[in-house]
């Protein structure tokens, strides 16, 4: 059984031929890509693939936790195959997201001063600015 059909049955999702191929695809691109991305890039081996069924099957493995939607762009989702704790960078300039991994952050003893009977969920970190790349130009 492949990594990605795995991966489907650890979150209670059944693996078909078409959500194995969204998920090797997002285990394998590290983009942050958006439905339209993932659809043009996958109906090229599978021309019977819609748009309609990579957003459904994007939603439905967000709503389990086996992916991240992206809310970093004010436009458009973008996906994450990579569900540890981490942060995102969007780069205002060229628009690519990188993952970034703050290095004295502890996501276990993150607080704050008025987080007394608040429950957190779910956590997200968004940094924005100038990639190296655009930051030399």
């Amino acid at each position: 059984m492949s990594k990605s059909a795995e991966r489907l049955k650890e979150y209670g999702i059944k693996p078909s031929v078409q959500r194995v191929a969204i998920m090797d695809y997002l285990l394998n691109h590290k983009t942050h890509p958006t439905v339209e991305m993932i659809h043009q890039d996958l109906s090229e081996d599978m021309a019977t693939l819609s748009k309609t069924t990579v957003y459904n099957t994007l939603k439905l493995f967000a709503e389990a936790g086996a992916i991240l939607a992206l809310n970093i762009d004010e436009n458009t989702t973008r996906y994450d195959g990579d569900t540890s704790h981490h942060a995102h960078f969007r780069c205002v300039c060229c628009g690519d997201i990188y993952d970034m991994t703050p290095s004295n952050h502890d996501w276990d003893k993150i607080g704050f001063e008025n987080g007394e009977g608040f429950k957190i969920t779910e956590e997200e970190l968004y940094l924005k600015g100038l990639c190296p790349k655009c930051n030399k130009k």
